[in-house]
């Protein structure tokens, strides 16, 4: 892995909160097109999209699965560790994204 960490680390935080923001929102217009309740559908996609957010930050599953196999394997803990930590800025990203959406929608309160 040639990565630098602290980029990669911010980087999959912001584009899962980009992802998860910007598919609700993208969501919530074809609803509005469609005639379906607006915000209902914006915190309804916020919840389907969530995993596919994270899966977006981190650059897809295999890598990650071979990262982790490298770790296990091959005693690179310091590649599991760095892959585990851009997991949760991911999640991170991803969970600050639904609250920001909860918060716009109020769907919690109903």
């Amino acid at each position: 892995m040639h990565e630098s960490f602290f980029p990669t680390f911010f980087y999959c935080y912001f584009v899962a909160l980009g992802v998860l923001l910007g598919g609700s929102l993208i969501g919530g217009l074809a609803a509005f097109i469609t005639g379906e309740p607006l915000l209902t559908e914006i915190a309804n996609t916020a919840v389907k999209v969530r995993i596919w957010a994270i899966i977006a930050a981190i650059g897809g599953t295999f890598d990650t699965v071979y990262s982790f196999e490298k770790g296990f394997l091959e005693g690179g803990t310091r590649d599991l560790f760095k892959q585990f930590l851009w997991i949760l800025s991911a999640m991170g990203g991803a969970k600050t994204a639904s609250l920001i959406i909860s918060w716009l929608t109020q769907e919690h309160l109903s």
